[in-house]
């Protein structure tokens, strides 16, 4: 088999010799950290040369690593940012100070590791992970933000001893692999609570909480609820940012979504911990980092703005807990959405989702371009089952365009149900 030589190859060898759970769901999930430990230990150690901040939980990790990635860098910190999944361009997963990783870097990493790739045989997101520490390590970071790719205790990347961890929330989700009960999923992302390292938790939860408050009290570490600790009071917000009250402190987040108050509450926990742990933010800084947070690390497809008349706004929440909070959001926005495009994935329980959303609108059911992918005919006969209405397109681009056209210019546009649909449709 001949070594990449550029850019193309490189990404056909990826995507080809290494499973990825994106594409083909749980057959690419390895429980266990062998491999993830035997490429690091051939890189030498990469990710104990540079402190770290491990984000895990069922939803919100992308935008909370994000914020805190932007608040660092706004710091004066040299910041890397590893996030999972991409959706325009692999190199989206690996930043620093919002800097994707060269194309070229991504060649040169495959080439100088090839032979332990073949001999190792990791998954596309352990050998995404082991890239990530080498180009942090290589760029020497003053510190890197990292997000959990699924689950925790057996995830990649809970090969870290981090500063602090954070655990978001804990809802319905990747029940094969993580159990179907949320104690057993709280049970799994609580497993990247370390000895003698703060954790924040973004909720509490009596269902679930008691499994965190065991791991830390057997780590002999100090746990937090954000919600108890940081009161926060939405104020105002458009489809561009919005502005919090803390105390006598408001901040302006450059993020549009009323369920982001849980992920700013959580981040301002964070940086208490990290200030306490003796990194230096300032006040400003971290106004200026909540402000600037998607043009700081590039967050997209979380209540974006697609085009403005008609709108058409895309969110890639995916699970129960993450419509539920999305279809909130936007059932006053315009009137609620007229028209929504829709795909999912194969390996969900669509079905309570799907009852989620608007029986008024019209639909354009789709299906991704990954071998995950539902069927848009099949989800279509899913959907009209739960009242549901629309047709099927033959590609994401498709349902998209027909969307656009038939809408009203003041009329909404959703399109959402799953982060591939979103990929293709920004």
């Amino acid at each position: 088999m001949k070594i990449p030589q550029n850019y193309p190859e490189t990404m056909a060898f990826l995507y080809a010799q290494l499973p990825i759970f994106q594409r083909i769901g749980p057959a690419a999930y390895n429980k266990d950290l062998g491999n993830t430990i035997a490429l690091l230990a051939a890189l030498g150690e990469p990710e104990k040369s540079f402190p770290s901040v491990h984000i895990g939980g069922t939803n919100g990790k992308g935008s909370l690593s994000s914020m805190l990635n932007s608040i660092l860098m706004e710091s004066g910190y040299k910041t890397g940012l590893h996030t999972s999944p991409h959706l325009v361009s692999f190199s989206e997963r690996i930043r620093i100070n919002g800097e994707e990783i060269a194309e070229q870097q991504v060649v040169d990493f495959v080439q100088k590791c090839y032979k332990t790739i073949l001999e190792i045989k990791p998954s596309f997101f352990e050998l995404t992970f082991a890239m990530a520490m080498a180009h942090f390590a290589e760029e020497k970071v003053d510190i890197a933000v990292v997000e959990v790719g699924m689950g925790g205790r057996l995830d990649s990347t809970n090969v870290l001893m981090p500063v602090i961890s954070a655990i978001t929330n804990i809802s319905m989700d990747h029940q094969a692999l993580l159990g179907d009960t949320r104690q057993a999923i709280a049970f799994e992302k609580a497993g990247i609570i370390k000895k003698a390292t703060p954790v924040v938790l973004g909720e509490y939860d009596e269902e679930t909480s008691f499994v965190f408050e065991k791991k830390a009290s057997e780590m002999g570490t100090r746990l937090s609820f954000a919600p108890q600790k940081i009161k926060l009071k939405r104020i105002k917000g458009d489809l561009f940012s919005q502005h919090f009250q803390h105390g006598d402190t408001s901040y302006e987040l450059g993020l549009a979504g009323a369920y982001q108050l849980a992920n700013l509450q959580t981040c301002l926990l964070c940086v208490e911990e990290l200030r306490a742990a003796g990194w230096n933010i300032p006040d400003e800084a971290l106004r200026q980092g909540l402000r600037k947070v998607r043009q700081n690390s590039g967050l997209r497809g979380r209540m974006e703005v697609l085009q403005q008349s008609p709108l058409v706004l895309a969110d890639t929440a995916h699970n129960l807990a993450g419509v539920q909070a999305v279809m909130a959001q936007i059932a006053d926005i315009q009137g609620g959405p007229k028209h929504i495009v829709w795909g999912m994935v194969d390996d969900k329980d669509i079905g309570p989702i799907l009852e989620l959303l608007p029986k008024s609108a019209r639909y354009y059911f789709v299906k991704a371009d990954v071998p995950r992918g539902k069927d848009a005919e099949v989800l279509a006969q899913m959907a009209a089952q739960h009242g549901l209405e629309g047709r099927v397109y033959p590609s994401v681009r498709a349902g998209l365009e027909a969307c656009i056209s038939q809408a009203n210019k003041d009329e909404l546009c959703f399109v959402g149900g799953s982060t591939f649909v979103v990929a293709e449709a920004i």
